[in-house]
């Protein structure tokens, strides 16, 4: 598998429009996943998420820059029984 996009290539204050779990969305151009977890009100919460088909390790979520046309999708972990 090929590795999450990780440049910054995006400038401060251009919109990007991604895709999170099926819906598009529109972003600052600087957003990492973790801004994305934050926007969305998921920081805190216990998460997998893949960007363009490939999980991204919690470690990397500040270093990961979205891009224009990037696919997202979060899973969230429930327990129960």
């Amino acid at each position: 598998m090929g590795e999450a996009p990780t440049d910054s290539a995006n400038a401060v204050g251009v919109e990007v429009e991604i895709v999170v779990n099926g819906d598009a969305t529109k972003l600052s151009g600087s957003s990492s996943v973790a801004d994305l977890l934050v926007s969305l009100d998921m920081s805190d919460r216990r998460v997998a998420v893949a960007v363009n088909r490939n999980i991204v390790v919690r470690s990397s979520y500040r270093d990961v820059q979205l891009a224009s046309g990037d696919r997202i999708e979060i899973l969230e972990a429930v327990g129960g029984g």
